[in-house]
């Protein structure tokens, strides 16, 4: 299920701090998991801090998200800067959906003056990726009628 976040960014945060806080928000998802470890979410974003404080400073996670993909989880988190910052009433609780997840994938963004340290960060560790995110799965509904007038017909005739 597609879900957002945001997150305070400068002057609320720093870009250290505001990392540290998308940092515990894909690891506190995560560690919901039965067969995921929070330690492993941390690594993977510890090994993308350097590039995360870069994304977060440079304004890029206001329009381009990191996108958390674990089991029915798929979740974009940006930042919000300026002013409205101060007023954002942010959502830091853990992603609902990845108690079931045995596999995790953060979607670092790439825009173009960063994608040699973004490469280069997502190739530190199996959980990251420079890739586009996958499409969310949406249900559609089905074009067919909800009663089956014909099995109805056939079994009040059998009465």
């Amino acid at each position: 299920m597609r879900r957002t976040r945001e997150v305070a960014a400068s002057p609320v945060r720093s870009a250290s701090a505001t990392w540290r806080v998308i940092a515990d928000l894909v690891a506190d998802t995560v560690a919901r998991s039965t067969s995921l470890s929070r330690d492993e979410a941390v690594q993977a974003m510890s090994v993308a801090e350097a590039v995360g404080r870069m994304l977060v400073a440079g304004g890029h996670l206001q329009k381009h998200p990191i996108t958390l993909v674990a089991g029915q989880v798929h979740c974009e988190i940006t930042t919000v800067s300026g002013t409205a910052a101060l007023t954002l009433e942010e959502n830091l609780n853990p992603i609902p959906g990845a108690a079931g997840a045995d596999d995790f994938t953060v979607y670092l963004p790439s825009p173009a003056p960063l994608q040699e340290q973004v490469t280069a960060a997502a190739g530190g560790h199996d959980r990251l990726s420079d890739a586009a995110p996958p499409a969310t799965e949406t249900k559609t509904a089905s074009s067919a009628p909800l009663i089956d007038r014909e099995a109805l017909r056939r079994a009040a005739l059998q009465r």
